[in-house]
C-alpha cells in the first residue's frame, strides 16, 4: 500500500513549487516509508510515497506509460485483486508490459479503456492518472471506501491525497472547523457523512465515486451502487454460491511478495479467513501465522452482555490448533492504550472510536515487527447481518441510525453556546437522504424491505467508518490490512439475499455459518457473533478518569469552550455510569466516552483547529 498526493492547476504554472508537493507527500512517510517520487509539470504535480508489496523494481511511482507519442502518469494506493484476469485480457489486446506489478496493469487498463476501466477492477484502490492527450486528471476510489481520498477545491487549484493531513501540508488550506463540521462531530462522530472531510476545506472523495480534473471544471460522479435483482436461488444452492464467492475473495488477497499474516480473533469472519488462507499455505507448504489481541487480566474482569456475550481469547487458540497455525497473541498494557489515543488522532487526522482505535494502532505496530500484510474480518457483519440491528425487533424498526439512536443525549455534554447545533435536524436528514437511495423490488415485503434499508445504511455509514479506522490505524503501521469481506462482489450478492435465507436457521448470520461448515468446526460456525474486543478491566477506567480529569482543570485545554463541563465532570466523578447510552455502536459507553472526549482535546489542541461558530 502507499499514499499518494497532488496538485492540479490547470489555470496557473506550478511547476516550481516544489516545496510543496514535497511537504504534501512527505505526510505519508508511514503508508508508504520504502520509497517516493514525484511528478511534475507545468498544471500537474504528483506525490508518492511507496510500501513495497508486489515487484519492487517494477511497480515504482508514479509510472509514466508512454503509447503512441501519449504520455499517461499513474499514482496509485491499493492492490487489484483480478490483476492477472486484465493482464491477460490487456495482451490480447496488443499492450505489452515491463513489469508484473498491478500499478503497470492499472495504468494499461486505463490506456486501453479510459475511464470506463473503472468497471473492470477488483480491489482496493485509491488513484489519480494524468492523460497528457485528453489534458485531464481523472481520480477514483473502490467501491466500498477500504482507501482513502480527500480533495479541495481552492481557486482553480484541485489539492488532493490520502490523508487529511496531506491536504493541511499545503499553504492554500488551514484546519478550520466550522458550525457544519461541529455539527457533524457531535451529531455523526466518530462517523462523517459521504463525501465530508470534517474539516470547511476538505472534502472526502465518496466510495465508488470518481472526479475528472479538466481545464473546464471539475466532474464528480457515482460509478458504482449495489443493484436491487430478484433472487432465485434454494438455501442450499445460496449457500454453495456464497462459499465460492468468498473462497475466491480470499485465496485474490493472499497474493504479495511480502510476509502476510490474518486477524483471528475466533470469530466466525475472522476464522474463516484463517481457516481459507492456511489451507492455501499448508497446500504450498507453508505455515500461516495468525495473530489475536487481548488486554492483562481481561478474563478475570470480562462480563457478558447482549453486545458482547462471550470473550474471544479461548476460541482463537482452539482456532489455531484447528488450522495449525502459528498464533501470536498481543496482551496490551493499559496505560500503553491511553497513550496510543494520541497516536490514533494523528492517524485519523479527527478523533475517532477511542480505545477501539488505539488498541488496533497497538495491535498493528506488534504485526508489523514481523509482517507486511494482514487479512481481517471487517464488513461481515454489515453484509450477513451480525449486528443486533439486523435480529431486534425495537433496533430493526428504529427511527435513525440504529447505531446512533441516542443523539439528543450527546447534547446534554455541549456548552450553552452549542447547544443551539442542529444535532437531531443533521442526524435525521443525513438518515432519511440514505433512505432515498436504496434500491427495491416493486413487490418487497415489508421486512425485505427494511431489511434492504439497514443493508444500504450500513455499508454506507456504519462499515466505511470501520474500514476508516482500519486503513488509518494499520497504515501509519505501515501494514497493509485487506478485507476479503469487502469484495464487490459479495456486496451486490449479500444485498439481495432474502431475509429468511440470509438469517437461515433463524441465526445472525445464518447464511454465512452454513456456508461454512466443513470449514470451520461446528462450535466456531455456531458460536454467537462477539465484536471486536475491548478491555473491561476497571484500571483503564480509572485512567481514563485521571486523564480526563487533568484536561478539565487545566484552563488552557481547547475542549472546554465546547463542552459542558459540570456534566462531564458528573461524568468522570461516576467513572461514566451517568452516561447510560452508547455513543457511537456497541462498544462506545462509559469510558469508551471519556476516552473520546480525550481524543476531542487532542485534535483540537495537536492540528491548532481554528473553531467557527
Amino acid at each position: 500500500m502507499c499514499g499518494i498526493a497532488g496538485w492540479v492547476n490547470f489555470k496557473n504554472d506550478i511547476s516550481k513549487q516544489h516545496h510543496v508537493i514535497e511537504s504534501m507527500t512527505d505526510t505519508l512517510k508511514l503508508r508508504g516509508p520504502d520509497s517516493f517520487g514525484y511528478y511534475e509539470i507545468n498544471n500537474v504535480m504528483f506525490g508518492h510515497r511507496r510500501l513495497v508489496v508486489v515487484d519492487p523494481e517494477g511497480g515504482k511511482q508514479p509510472m509514466v506509460k508512454t503509447i503512441e507519442n501519449n504520455h499517461y502518469t499513474l499514482i496509485y494506493n491499493g492492490e487489484l485483486y483480478n490483476t492477472e484476469d486484465l493482464r491477460t485480457e490487456l495482451l490480447n489486446q496488443g499492450f505489452k508490459f515491463d513489469s508484473y506489478s498491478d500499478t503497470e496493469v492499472l495504468l494499461t487498463s486505463y490506456i486501453c479503456w479510459g475511464i470506463d476501466c473503472i468497471s473492470k477492477l477488483n480491489g482496493i484502490f485509491a488513484f489519480a492518472i494524468y492523460d497528457q492527450k485528453e489534458n485531464r486528471v481523472f481520480l477514483a476510489r473502490d467501491p466500498l471506501g477500504v482507501k482513502p481520498l480527500f480533495y479541495s477545491i481552492k481557486g482553480d487549484s484541485f489539492i488532493f491525497g490520502s490523508e487529511i493531513k496531506t491536504l493541511l501540508a499545503h499553504p492554500y488550506i488551514d484546519p478550520v472547523v466550522d458550525k457544519d463540521g461541529l455539527t457533524e462531530i457531535f451529531a455523526l462522530g466518530p462517523a462523517s457523512s459521504p463525501g465530508s472531510g470534517i474539516y470547511k476545506d476538505i472534502k472526502e472523495v465518496a466510495p465508488a465515486n470518481y472526479v475528472i480534473v479538466t481545464p473546464e471544471g471539475i466532474n464528480i460522479k457515482e460509478y458504482w451502487k449495489v443493484s436491487a435483482e430478484d433472487f432465485t436461488e434454494t438455501e442450499n444452492q445460496a449457500s454453495e454460491h456464497l462459499k465460492s464467492l468468498l473462497v475466491d475473495a480470499i485465496k485474490r488477497q493472499l497474493v504479495g511478495d511480502v510476509p502476510l499474516c490474518t486477524f483471528l480473533s475466533g470469530g466466525l469472519d475472522s476464522s474463516a479467513i484463517s481457516a481459507i488462507a492456511a489451507k492455501e499455505y499448508n497446500d504450498k507448504g507453508k505455515t500461516l501465522t495468525t495473530y489475536s489481541i487481548d488486554y492483562e487480566d481481561n478474563e478475570k474482569y470480562f462480563k457478558s452482555s447482549l453486545f458482547q456475550p462471550t470473550s474471544d481469547q479461548y476460541w482463537a487458540l482452539e482456532m489455531a490448533k484447528f488450522i495449525s497455525s502459528k498464533h501470536e497473541t498481543v496482551t496490551l498494557d493499559h496505560k500503553n492504550l491511553i497513550d496510543a489515543l494520541k497516536d490514533a488522532v494523528i492517524a485519523r487526522d479527527l478523533p475517532g472510536m477511542a480505545d477501539i482505535d488505539s488498541s488496533l494502532y497497538l495491535f498493528s505496530k506488534e504485526i508489523r515487527k514481523g509482517f507486511v500484510i494482514a487479512l481481517s474480518g471487517e464488513c461481515a457483519d454489515e453484509l450477513f447481518g451480525g449486528y443486533p440491528w439486523y435480529t431486534n425487533e425495537e433496533l430493526i424498526n428504529a427511527p435513525t441510525f440504529p447505531w446512533s439512536r441516542f443523539v439528543t443525549d450527546r447534547k446534554s455534554l455541549l456548552s450553552d453556546e452549542l447547544k443551539s447545533l442542529p444535532i437531531e435536524d443533521k442526524t435525521q436528514q443525513e438518515y432519511l437522504d440514505t433512505l432515498k437511495q436504496v434500491p427495491h423490488l416493486d413487490h418487497e415485503n415489508k421486512l425485505d424491505f427494511r431489511m434492504r434499508e439497514l443493508f444500504y445504511l450500513n455499508i454506507k455509514w456504519f462499515m466505511v467508518n470501520l474500514l476508516n479506522r482500519k486503513d488509518r490505524m494499520s497504515m501509519s503501521n505501515s501494514l497493509e490490512v485487506r478485507v476479503p469481506f469487502a469484495d464487490y462482489r459479495l456486496v451486490q450478492y449479500a444485498f439481495n439475499l432474502p431475509q429468511k435465507i440470509k438469517f437461515a436457521d433463524n441465526r445472525e448470520k445464518g447464511l454465512l455459518r452454513k456456508s461454512l461448515k466443513g470449514i470451520l468446526p461446528d462450535e466456531i460456525v455456531y458460536r454467537k457473533k462477539s465484536p471486536y474486543p475491548k478491555t473491561h478491566n476497571p484500571i483503564y477506567t480509572s485512567l481514563v478518569c485521571n486523564a480526563m480529569a487533568e484536561i478539565l482543570n487545566d484552563k488552557s485545554s481547547p475542549i472546554l469552550n465546547l463542552i459542558d463541563k459540570k456534566k462531564i465532570q458528573e461524568i468522570v466523578s461516576t467513572k461514566g455510569d451517568s452516561y447510560k447510552t452508547p455513543w457511537y455502536g456497541q462498544l462506545m459507553t462509559g469510558p469508551q466516552l471519556i476516552a473520546y472526549l480525550i481524543q476531542l482535546n487532542i485534535w483540537l489542541k495537536e492540528y491548532n483547529v481554528q473553531l467557527q461558530f
